[in-house]
């Protein structure tokens, strides 16, 4: 039976032979030469000299290694530590959020997960050694520890990882897709918010002198009306704002990045770009705070400062806001849940509800957004009607 041919990239057996002896018959030269099969799949001999049989061999040694790293691509092989290879995944990453093909915030993110998790289980692992079942292993375990969500990601961080070491040739396939998927419980079924619990959460922001300095009343009012994210909210400039034709234009979302601070960067995608007209309600909302406070470059809803806001500290707000009792389910995304089901009253297509979320698929809407019927079915007036009213004793106020 015909003997295997090496691999490609790799070499044999080192052999090696005194070329040369002083007087006393002690090596003063030698040779040291192996088959390395190239990247054409031919198999030439490359040879090394040395003064010793051990230093020619080191030499070739290292003489073939580079060989094999330059016809890769000069950047990954199989030896090389997983640490190395999510480095330079981190590098080309950074480069595609600075093209605005991927999110700061995701970049943050993978950046946390690496460091708490990944790292500590396969940074010094090598490439060739970050077999399916030890992956299936590090995941499990990361699943045990930090949850579902946490392992997802993780799984993620490391196929995009053992994906490009397999791009660079130094694997051949990426073990993680084989690796078992993780099974998440149970989804919360989507909730909105009932006309009436509009009217009572409204009442206790307003009864709520810390959420009142919190601009947490005008803030829900405005996200009621048109289902922003939190992020995209905070984002929002006065020149973004056109009174006479009573739309808004979303453009950006507020985030912090590490060693950065607050940013104000572009949506996640192009369908998160959008122009959504606004109830007459909002307008009036607007108009009075541009009247008292306004200025085409600052944000409509600004720190104590004038400056953005951050959505994290903002959401804190609204959980101590909202207190234990009844309505201590209510999150910002529960305002983007209440537009698409009110929407959905109104018999808008799911394409409609979608391009007022910003949602590229419309099946997302209808997966993540669409909850229970409001049980009023002039919702749409009766949320109308709530927004007035809180306008109006704010007024008199």
């Amino acid at each position: 039976m015909a003997r295997p041919p090496l691999p490609i990239g790799t070499w044999g057996k080192i052999r090696t032979k005194v070329t040369a002896t002083d007087d006393r018959g002690r090596p003063t030269k030698a040779e040291a030469i192996a088959k390395f099969r190239d990247f054409d799949g031919r198999t030439r001999v490359v040879q090394a000299n040395g003064r010793t049989p051990n230093d020619a061999s080191n030499r070739l040694r290292q003489k073939l290694k580079e060989r094999s790293e330059k016809a890769r691509g000069g950047e990954l092989t199989g030896l090389h530590r997983f640490a190395e290879a999510a480095d330079l995944w981190i590098v080309k990453f950074e480069g595609m959020v600075e093209s605005g093909s991927r999110s700061a915030g995701s970049l943050d993110t993978y950046r946390r997960q690496l460091t708490n998790h990944v790292l500590p289980a396969l940074g010094q692992v090598r490439l060739a050694e970050a077999t399916t079942p030890l992956i299936d292993k590090v995941i499990a375990a990361i699943k045990a520890d930090a949850g579902a969500p946490t392992a997802k990601t993780c799984r993620s961080l490391i196929s995009g990882v053992m994906g490009l070491a397999v791009r660079y040739g130094a694997l051949t396939a990426n073990p993680v897709r084989e690796v078992e998927r993780i099974e998440v419980g149970r989804k919360k079924k989507p909730r909105a918010l009932t006309a009436e619990e509009i009217v009572a959460w409204l009442a206790k922001l307003r009864a709520d002198e810390k959420a009142v300095r919190k601009d947490l009343p005008d803030l829900s009012m405005f996200m009621l009306a048109t289902g922003v994210r939190i992020g995209e909210a905070l984002a929002l400039m006065w020149d973004q704002v056109d009174f006479a034709a009573g739309q808004v234009e979303i453009t950006h979302t507020v985030i912090r990045v590490k060693g950065q601070g607050l940013l104000r960067k572009p949506t996640k995608s192009h369908a998160g770009e959008r122009l959504l007209g606004l109830p007459l309600t909002t307008v009036e909302l607007l108009r009075r705070r541009f009247t008292v406070r306004g200025r085409l470059d600052m944000p409509i809803f600004p720190d104590s400062l004038g400056g953005l806001r951050d959505p994290t500290n903002v959401r804190r707000d609204i959980r101590d806001a909202r207190g234990d009792d009844a309505l201590a389910w209510i999150t910002s995304h529960s305002f983007r849940k209440t537009i698409a089901t009110m929407l959905d009253d109104g018999e808008f297509t799911a394409r409609e509800i979608a391009d007022q979320l910003g949602h590229a698929r419309p099946s997302m809407t209808q997966d993540v957004y669409m909850g229970r019927k409001l049980r009023n079915p002039r919702a749409a007036s009766a949320i109308d009607a709530v927004l007035r009213q809180a306008l109006d004793d704010q007024k008199d106020g």
